[in-house]
Parts: C-alpha cells; structure tokens; sequence
C-alpha cells in the first residue's frame, strides 16, 4: 500500500520513539556501533516541539500507521535534520527519500539556503545515502558555529573521533 507524507501532528508524538527504537537496530549490523539499538531514542517532549514548529513530517500508510518520520528544526537560513527514521520492516522501500523531499520542499517554499544534517560518515545508510541524494559534506573549514556545536556534542555522546560528519543541500 502506499504511504501519505504529512506533517506529524501532536498525538503522533508518542508514537515516534518507537519507529526510532526500531530503525536503530539496522546498526546491530555494524560492531563498533551495536550499542546504538539500544540508545535511547528523541523525547517525546522534544518530538513535541519540533511538531509544534511544523518541521517534522511524518509517513503513515492507508490506515494511518506511521511508518517513519523525519524531525528537523530551522536555524536562520537552514533546516537542519535531527532525526530520519522508518521501521526496520519499511527500510529499503524509498520512505525515507520521500520524508526527505518533503524537508527539501519546505525549504525551497520557505525560501531557505540549505538542508543540513549530521550522520556517521562511513555508514552506507548514512552519508553515502545522503550524497546520492544530493548532500555534499562540508569540510571543517566550512562548518559554521552551529554544526560544529552539533558534532562536538556527538562526540561527547561516545561517538568515534572522525566517525561523524556534517552534510548541506544546497536549495537552488
């Protein structure tokens, strides 16, 4: 059946730690980032949040079940991805291209500079997902104050040196 990309609103708030719980095992696949399947997802309460700021979108099949969601958050010029999940069972099937497009859409409606993310570098469902999709990396020269805040948090959440990267597409 097809999925509907909407915008999540509040009662589906509760329901996206455990699509997020879900999607996080796909990383039982990679050793060195096992402990991630059992990380505590985003809060409620912050999922709340980016709600109410009608930046979190949500895929929902013919009954409204979610099936994934994407949550992000603008900063100035830029809407920046906190989270891109879909259940494990969904993954492989083009949801998360589809919650990505429409981030892409409301930044180009809203007339934003970029799309913006952190995501481990060398995962395949990760940045070199992203950079198919039209993401390029931005090199440590280019990282504005705010990413580098973002990745040097990362870090201190245990992950590895250099693992992580900051990514932008462009809205043209």
């Amino acid at each position: 059946m097809p999925e509907i990309i909407r915008f999540a609103v509040p009662e589906d708030a509760q329901l996206l730690p455990a699509i997020e719980r879900s999607a996080a095992q796909a990383f039982r696949l990679i050793d060195e980032l096992s402990w991630l399947a059992e990380s505590p997802p985003m809060s409620v309460e912050r999922h709340r949040e980016l709600i109410a700021r009608s930046a979190c979108w949500i895929a929902v099949d013919a009954k409204n079940r979610p099936q994934g969601f994407l949550s992000a958050d603008r900063h100035g010029g830029d809407l920046h991805i906190y989270e891109l999940s879909v259940l494990r069972s969904m993954q492989g099937q083009g949801l998360g291209l589809r919650l990505i497009e429409a981030a892409k859409d409301y930044a180009r409606s809203n007339r934003l500079r970029s799309v913006t993310l952190t995501t481990f570098a060398n995962v395949p469902w990760n940045a070199p997902f992203y950079s198919r999709i039209g993401f390029r990396i931005k090199a440590s020269p280019d990282l504005d104050q705010r990413l580098e805040a973002i990745l040097s948090e990362e870090y201190k959440h245990g992950f590895a040196p250099g693992s992580r990267c900051a990514m932008a597409w462009p809205v043209t």
